[in-house]
């Protein structure tokens, strides 16, 4: 994904010493932990197009989603669910000779298993423990396809005052991340007026308009990314053999959300990178080649049904 040359000063600055590598990784960590707290779907559809681009990338992504909640006594409640990503990547760079069988198809695949205890009538205490599997699949599974995330926050919900708000806060753990120790996070939504609300936090910032019950109009700063372990290392010329490949971004967007029901709903979004990087790394981690830090077009569309 796109990531321009005055961005990567400004990074450079602020990383005082730092690998990008470790920053990287903290994005796709923070961006997969949070999402499970800000939209607890009970299944989700959706798909995504980047269209290719001046670096001769395109990229797809199928995602599906389920999360069934089971309720305990004395408040408690149980979700059990998972969450399946297949990104098809078709690159086509003519400036280098770079065999490209291996970087067609990746696959993630997130087990959740969540513990909630209603603190009171406002807060609810979490804690999730997600297995993740991020893979080529082209060979037997191996340690690289295999790490684990873990989250503890609280959640808070006001929906009957003349303002509503939602705040989610906590710490959230990676074993694939450096440094390894927890990460604060924090997300924050209010309906302001009756017809806008306004949302600050990651993976995504924006606001909403409600046009009514029915229709909803909204744009969104996203941040995007993932990482992939490659099972077949790619050979690259002058620079080694590649074991992952990792991509971040940040997109700006405008969608619709049709609401079917109160908790059903199909929706369409569509924007541009801000940033993205795509790359290749050794079995260090660190960036050994770039394969797309080209703007693109984003396109996306799904259907969901909500807690």
């Amino acid at each position: 994904m796109h990531l321009n040359k005055l961005v990567v000063k400004y990074m450079q600055k602020l990383e005082l010493g730092c690998r990008n590598s470790s920053i990287r990784f903290i994005l796709f960590f923070l961006v997969s932990t949070v999402c499970m707290a800000q939209t607890p779907d009970v299944f989700r559809a959706e798909y995504m197009l980047m269209p290719r681009n001046d670096a001769g990338a395109k990229l797809s992504r199928i995602k599906l989603v389920t999360n069934v909640p089971i309720k305990l006594k004395d408040s408690h409640n149980l979700v059990i669910g998972g969450e399946y990503n297949r990104l098809t990547y078709d690159l086509d760079r003519v400036d280098v000779q770079l065999s490209t069988e291996e970087l067609n198809y990746f696959h993630i695949i997130d087990f959740n298993l969540a513990y909630v205890h209603r603190y009171n009538d406002d807060w609810r205490l979490i804690a999730v423990v997600t297995p993740r599997l991020a893979s080529t699949l082209t060979n037997p599974l191996e340690n690289g396809d295999f790490s684990v995330n873990a989250t503890i926050g609280g959640f808070r919900e006001r929906q009957n005052i003349n303002k509503p708000t939602r705040l989610v806060v906590g710490v959230a753990y990676n074993s694939t991340v450096t440094p390894r120790i927890p990460l604060p996070f924090v997300y924050y939504e209010k309906r302001f007026h009756p017809k806008w609300t306004y949302v600050v936090g990651v993976p995504k910032t924006g606001i909403k308009f409600h046009l009514n019950d029915t229709h909803l109009i909204q744009t969104e700063f996203i941040l995007d990314g993932y990482f992939v372990n490659l099972q077949n290392s790619t050979i690259l010329p002058d620079a080694g053999f590649a074991s992952s490949i990792s991509s971040s971004a940040a997109l700006a967007t405008v969608g619709y959300q049709f609401n079917l029901t109160k908790v059903m709903s199909v929706y369409g979004y569509m924007g541009h990178t801000l940033f993205q990087t795509g790359v290749l790394r050794d079995e260090e981690r660190n960036d050994i080649f770039t394969i797309n830090d080209d703007p693109s077009f984003y396109f996306r569309a799904g259907f969901r049904i909500g807690l």
